[in-house]
């Protein structure tokens, strides 16, 4: 059982539903490539590097994953096109358990801090404030305490947006007025949060990369802010990425990794596209843990990802 002992038939059905397009383009992007084949020879690892490719794995990962089973080859010397799926799922697990480490398996695991602090990143339109309603929710659920704070005060949609998470979950937001200084409105949170024995703090921040100094000068000046309060804080520097866009968010996390530490990824709104390949590439590329990921409109879509039934769900392996 392990550390997925949690992963129950309901959570699994959601991931499948949620992976469903991705899926059915890769299956079939493989089965062409092994079209014709008996054995897994140099034509058939030429056109499943085409597949993964393709199915938005990006061009460096995917050579990784070729290069692994290549050498799975030259050991067993035959390997029959049948196991290809199998050792694909196996190469592709461990090339995501290396950038992988789940320090909280689940929302009720006890947290490592109190308050512990996740700082939300990312830019304009990913879901970032969604995500955060639902984290908020996931964790209120588990019994934790939980407050947001809603630094992301160059918009007042953001402000407004995440107000009504907050009422619909059921939790505090901490917020200024349009244009207030950001790291205020942390501090503030931070301030409320610990006074009131709160468990998990959430702080939403402005999601725009016209200028990667003032970026990384604001969220630098917010983490100095709330370190005042909570010396260790940010715990966690989460940066959501829609996975629907494909090859864009691997430059959007180039750029915000570039601009601050991120610490864990979350990856959304990947039940509306085939472009769930992505997964895979941006872990590897970044060697950032993805944490969770997005699979539908519900607040209990946001899953805490599991990296083995995610390849499973890709791969369309039945094992459970």
């Amino acid at each position: 059982m392990g550390i997925f002992s949690f992963f129950n038939k309901e959570k699994k059905e959601t991931l499948d539903k949620g992976l469903e397009k991705t899926k059915e383009s890769v299956l079939q992007k493989i089965s062409r490539a092994i079209a014709g084949k008996s054995k897994v020879d140099e034509d058939v690892l030429d056109n499943l590097e085409e597949a993964l490719i393709t199915s938005d794995v990006g061009v460096e990962t995917t050579l990784r994953i070729i290069e692994r089973i290549e050498q799975r080859v030259e050991r067993d010397k035959y390997l029959n096109t049948d196991e290809l799926n199998k050792i694909l799922q196996e190469e592709i697990a461990a090339l995501l358990q290396e950038n992988n480490t789940v320090d909280i398996a689940d929302f009720s695991a006890p947290l490592p801090a109190k308050p512990y602090v996740i700082m939300v990143v990312g830019v304009n339109g990913v879901g970032k404030t969604t995500t955060i309603g639902k984290l908020a929710y996931q964790y209120k659920q588990a019994g934790k305490k939980v407050y947001l704070g809603a630094a992301d005060t160059f918009r007042a949609a953001a402000v407004e947006q995440l107000c009504i998470w907050g009422e619909r979950v059921g939790v505090p937001v901490v917020k200024q007025q349009m244009g207030s200084d950001p790291a205020s409105v942390a501090y503030d949170t931070l301030q409320s949060a610990k006074a009131n024995d709160a468990d998990v703090v959430l702080i939403d921040t402005a999601g725009r990369l016209h200028n990667k100094i003032n970026l990384m000068n604001e969220l630098t000046k917010i983490r100095n802010v709330m370190q005042k309060v909570v010396p260790e804080a940010p715990h966690d520097v989460m940066l959501v990425l829609d996975g629907s866009t494909g090859q864009n968010a691997f430059e959007q996390a180039k750029q915000f990794t570039k601009a601050t530490h991120v610490s864990s990824l979350a990856i959304t709104k990947l039940d509306g596209t085939a472009k769930g390949g992505v997964v895979i590439g941006i872990s590897d590329q970044f060697k950032i843990p993805v944490r969770y990921i997005g699979l539908g409109e519900q607040m209990t879509d946001l899953q805490v990802f599991n990296r083995e039934e995610f390849v499973k769900s890709l791969l369309g392996n039945s094992a459970k």
